[in-house]
């Protein structure tokens, strides 16, 4: 089964509307797939987006394969980049400003209602509820003519929802050109194995895990080691590269078995803390060979994990968007470039 890094979707009454990544990322999506899962719900929106004779076969097969609609592959796209984009300095991938991202996923979703009414089930927001997310923390900061431009639509669309207060809000809004404070910071390397030092490792942070937006997608950020103490031994746990605060833990597990929960805290630019073993815990990772995993963010076995195979692939696409123009890229990766040209 794919992961859903690999698949973006749009989540359809009574359906799915799925986009292959490598051509959104690229700039050159031509065909979406549509698959149902409720023909009676997915039946009047499928009508009006793909006409009445494609409708009946998708109805007929229950999925059915057509040319792209812009609108939908600009949502799907952004939906994506909502949740999996792969900030990494280290990578040379720029965090986006959530506050732009919403935004334009507000003015996306209102585009696909108004190309087929009733097609969405809200799995993600209304326009409304992005819009209030968007400009929830102030001023928006970007290019003040693209999110002027932006919130016109808006106002325009509210209006014509009678969202009166929305409609004059979205048309009030400014721009403050300028990037948003992150968390981020340079941070120094792991601890040096020394005297008490009981073991010692690095991890990767699996992206299905945490937030979207908090953490380094590079691999290799996390440390842990075992000290020895007084007591038993303490384990201390590091990840490097923090852009934004979460409430995050990590699970240490001994040949696949949990033994420790650290809860971590943000710190300079990074997450870290420590916990105390019990007597039981540190006779259990004192053996001569050991095997201990740790697992950043929801270690339940119900998550469908990424591999470093599945993030190499992603961060590759991302990273190829560089070469296409920026009117094919969104508002915020263009808001980020801008801000990263300013720096140099």
């Amino acid at each position: 089964m794919t992961h859903p890094v690999h698949t973006p979707v749009v989540a359809a009454d009574g359906g799915l509307v799925r986009f292959a990544l490598a051509d959104l990322l690229g700039g050159s999506a031509t065909a979406m797939r549509i698959e149902l899962t409720d023909a009676g719900a997915a039946e009047p929106w499928l009508t009006r987006l793909v006409g009445a004779e494609t409708s009946v076969t998708a109805l007929e097969q229950g999925h059915v394969d057509v040319p792209a609609r812009p609108e939908l592959a600009t949502l799907a796209l952004l939906l994506w980049v909502r949740h999996w984009w792969p900030a990494s300095p280290s990578l040379g991938i720029p965090s986006l400003d959530p506050a732009l991202l919403d935004l334009e996923t507000a003015v996306a979703t209102a585009a696909v209602e108004d190309v087929a009414e009733g097609l969405l089930d809200d799995f993600e927001a209304t326009p409304a509820e992005l819009f209030d997310a968007a400009i929830a923390g102030g001023a928006l900061a970007g290019p003040a003519k693209e999110v002027q431009a932006l919130c016109t639509r808006l106002s325009t669309w509210f209006d014509a929802q009678d969202d009166v207060v929305r409609a004059e809000t979205a048309a009030a809004v400014r721009s403050t050109p300028g990037q948003r404070d992150y968390a981020l910071a340079a941070g120094g390397g792991p601890a040096a194995h020394g005297e008490g030092v009981l073991a010692e490792g690095r991890a990767s942070v699996d992206w299905a895990r945490v937030p979207p937006g908090v953490l380094d997608a590079a691999e290799g950020t996390v440390t842990w080691r075992i000290v020895a103490t007084a007591a038993a031994a303490r384990l201390e746990v590091t990840v490097a590269g923090a852009f934004a605060d979460a409430v995050l833990g990590a699970v240490a597990t001994h040949d696949g078995e949990p033994f420790a929960e650290v809860p971590l805290h943000l710190g300079a630019g990074r997450f870290a803390g420590s916990v105390d073993l019990d007597a039981a815990a540190a006779r259990l990772v004192a053996g001569p060979s050991i095997h201990i995993g740790l697992v950043v963010g929801v270690a339940a076995e119900g998550v469908t994990g990424t591999t470093p195979e599945d993030r190499a692939a992603v961060v590759a696409l991302v990273r190829a968007r560089e070469a296409l123009p920026l009117p094919a890229r969104t508002l915020a990766e263009r808001a980020a470039a801008g801000n990263a040209a300013e720096e140099f």
